[in-house]
């Protein structure tokens, strides 16, 4: 957080997020170098470049990269006077890709909701108790009203109903890992009611296994994948080549989960390597993964800054593919320029296309140097009852069973499609299933991490624009049209 009366920037080339060689010593190229050795409290700097502005070097991607900045508002013209090679980008936020689980925005008056109505959410075969789920019961759905609460280690929530008993027009129930979600409609419950979910069957045929099937053991040999997003924790299904924290004022050793679990669930779906029925399987499971950890500790949200130094250290790290299961912010210069340098060096990014309900594909899915993801899914891979049962809306495949989710969104934007609605995957400490095109997107990743690895005559060119323009022509070529139409598919299904 910056300084009262100062503001955070970042501190671009001219082009791209550093500064040519040959360019290193023209005035942009010696103020970042100079600034690169000069962090501390903010003060003016002195030397010619740029002189009596106040301002404190934060962050740095590179000597004579992007830095990230605190300055104050006088300082701003007189930095773009005396370096307007410079670009000056403001900060900008971005979150996970995946479906947002729906909550209370009005709760029941206030004079009812004394009187709590107690539940007890259990596994439908068994009774164990799941704690620690979200429990959210409407009984006005469309205006939002009701209540909500988490399970105890017990599995008990009390919600302020206003009564032992209660007309529900929507129950759901997100459990935090090992169960499917549920979703009932139109029931009474009463104090002390029992609620099953049905536990997850690590065999059960998702989406993301009807249409891929068992990967090879081998797919994706050759390929290293970098996955920017809330870190990825150890786990039995997941090995990790390695990776860096990229918040600022966090510990660059520190990549794993930073206690969402996000980023854990994305890297499963491209190159877990389990085996059911006691664990998964990516689609590349031979990929050497890498983690960049974009989001701080507990946060959900995760600066432009963050993601495009992780950009910028996956490319350095050879990260033939990135994987974006994030969005939702505005179109900015930095993470633009970040994903122009992966490109410039050989290196694919795959985004997200956000989850708005048929809104325009989302940033920075929507940039063009990126390939854009929908999200789809298919009837029958998913029990019934589920919230998944939600995401079913037109339009459908020519196997009509096809369906594009109703929260994916959509346009010209779109490159690719891939199951996102009940994908199961890793999770820490056992396994959970998730929706959103967070979930696509890394089934696309997954997908071309596997078609790429039989073409070892591509990975070997040169790492230049000329050999990630053969990756996305490669990938792209294998895309199939499931009958969606390109405003929904792009160019159809990877595989």
């Amino acid at each position: 957080m910056a300084e009262p009366g100062r503001k955070q920037f970042i501190l671009l080339p001219l082009q791209g997020i550093r500064v040519p060689l040959m360019s290193a010593a023209a005035a942009s190229g010696r103020f970042l170098s100079k600034l690169a050795v000069r962090p501390g409290p903010v003060r003016p700097i002195s030397f010619s470049a740029a002189p009596g502005v106040e301002l404190r070097l934060l962050d740095s991607v590179d000597e004579y990269g992007a830095k990230l900045v605190e300055i104050a508002p006088a300082s701003l013209s007189a930095l773009r006077a005396h370096q307007p090679s410079l670009r000056l980008v403001p900060l900008a936020y971005y979150h996970p890709a995946v479906t947002p689980r729906l909550r209370i925005e009005s709760r029941v008056a206030a004079a009812k909701a004394a009187v709590k109505l107690r539940l007890l959410v259990v596994s439908r075969k068994g009774g164990a108790p799941v704690a620690g789920a979200l429990v959210v019961a409407f009984t006005a759905f469309q205006e939002r009203v009701g209540a909500q609460g988490r399970t105890n280690a017990k599995g008990e929530v009390s919600l302020a109903l206003g009564a032992s008993s209660a007309k529900l027009q929507r129950l759901y129930v997100y459990p935090e890992k090992d169960y499917w979600p549920l979703l009932k409609k139109n029931l009474t419950v009463r104090d002390g009611d029992r609620i099953g979910l049905a536990r997850l069957s690590l065999s059960y045929v998702d989406c993301l296994r009807f249409f891929y099937g068992s990967a090879s053991p081998r797919a994706g040999l050759g390929l290293k994948v970098g996955v920017v997003d809330t870190g990825v924790a150890e786990h039995p299904d997941l090995d990790i080549d390695g990776g860096e924290n990229l918040v600022v004022g966090e510990n660059k050793g520190q990549y794993g989960d930073n206690g969402l679990g996000h980023g854990t669930h994305v890297a499963g779906i491209i190159a877990a390597h389990g085996q059911p029925p006691a664990g998964v399987r990516g689609l590349a499971p031979a990929a050497a993964l890498r983690s960049y950890r974009v989001f701080g500790k507990g946060s959900d949200s995760a600066s432009n800054y963050a993601i495009t130094k992780a950009i910028d250290r996956a490319v350095e790290d050879g990260c033939d593919l990135i994987n974006l299961s994030l969005g939702g912010g505005p179109p900015d210069e930095a993470i633009e320029a970040a994903i122009q340098y992966a490109r410039a060096h050989g290196s694919l990014v795959i985004a997200a296309a956000g989850n708005d309900g048929r809104q325009p594909v989302s940033f920075p899915a929507s940039y063009t140097l990126s390939l854009a993801v929908s999200a789809m899914g298919r009837k029958g891979t998913f029990p019934a009852g589920t919230t998944q049962g939600g995401d079913v809306a037109p339009p459908y495949g020519q196997d009509r069973k096809n369906f594009v989710a109703a929260f994916s969104n959509v346009g010209e934007d779109l490159d690719l499609t891939a199951p996102g609605v009940g994908v199961i995957s890793t999770w820490p400490g056992g396994h959970a299933v998730l929706d959103g095109t967070s979930m696509a997107c890394p089934a696309a990743v997954g997908a071309a991490a596997a078609i790429l690895s039989a073409h070892p005559e591509l990975l070997g060119l040169p790492r230049d624009s000329n050999r990630s323009e053969a990756l996305a022509r490669a990938v792209m070529g294998r895309a199939s049209p499931l009958g969606f139409g390109s405003l929904y598919e792009g160019q159809g299904l990877a595989k």
